[in-house]
């Protein structure tokens, strides 16, 4: 898709975009705001039609681009998020709650034995309850900004190939290779857990260069050897139900993690 689209009278007009935001914390799309220094010039390359976090205005009928923050948890946002796959040419998911349903996430695992821990009557607000999800697992997704919260400057480099059309390559290694690039000290050397073994890179190590270790919100890297990984943590000393609980984190819900269980 390019940066315009044509309207019925053959006119050039910006592309539609909607943001939406579904069980998260809205961390991300503020940090769109974040990016005070561009975010002009990026709206002015955009129609926005609808924004949640700003607005409580009903979500059009037509858009051309559709960026999702946040996990489906119930069966509104699963309806949301097909909706917003019909209509929309792109879609983009924001965040590792959208990504790999982050902190929601946390929950997945036997929660439906969960809500009743914390209320006696489950609120009608809460809807009809799903186990909570990635918005890939429900559709399939276009782009894809990762990290909790994500780095706006990422998001406004994502967005742009949204916009102007792009056969960029995501980054599949993991993030040990950018430490080494960074020339950053090993924390394994100390005996101290981190996940940048088997987490997606593409972020710079920033915790890694702020002196901590990785906890993995990019998500299982597709290139991750998870069993040497684990076999490498128990070399340091560090005992491998640690590393599974801290992998589990930010992907419980990825079927490669059951698959290798």
């Amino acid at each position: 898709m390019s940066n315009s689209v044509f309207n019925g009278g053959g006119e050039r007009v910006a592309p539609r975009v909607v943001v939406v935001g579904l069980a998260s914390c809205f961390g991300c799309q503020l940090q769109v705001t974040n990016a005070e220094q561009y975010l002009l010039d990026v709206l002015g390359q955009i129609d926005l039609r609808y924004w949640q976090l700003a607005s409580d205005d009903p979500m059009p009928e037509e858009f051309d681009v559709a960026i999702i923050e946040g996990a489906v948890t119930n069966e509104e946002a699963e309806r949301t998020v097909r909706l917003l796959r019909e209509r929309a040419s792109k879609v983009i998911v924001i965040g590792a709650c959208a990504n790999t349903a982050g902190i929601p996430g946390m929950a997945a695992e036997g929660f439906f034995q969960r809500p009743s821990q914390v209320y006696d009557r489950v609120p009608k607000a809460c809807g009809n309850m799903l186990s909570p999800r990635p918005v890939d697992a429900v559709i399939p997704v276009d782009y894809r900004v990762r990290a909790c919260p994500i780095d706006p400057y990422d998001f406004i480099d994502v967005l742009q190939r949204a916009l102007y059309g792009s056969n960029k390559s995501y980054a599949s290694a993991t993030m040990c290779g950018e430490c080494k690039r960074n020339e950053s000290s090993c924390f394994y050397a100390s005996g101290t857990l981190c996940l940048g073994l088997v987490t997606t890179a593409g972020c710079g190590a920033k915790c890694v260069n702020l002196g901590r270790p990785c906890n993995g919100c990019r998500g299982l890297s597709a290139d991750a050897n998870v069993a040497s990984a684990r076999a490498a943590a128990v070399r340091f000393g560090i005992d491998p139900t640690r590393f599974d609980d801290a992998l589990r984190l930010f992907n419980q819900t990825n079927p490669a993690l059951a698959e290798e269980d």
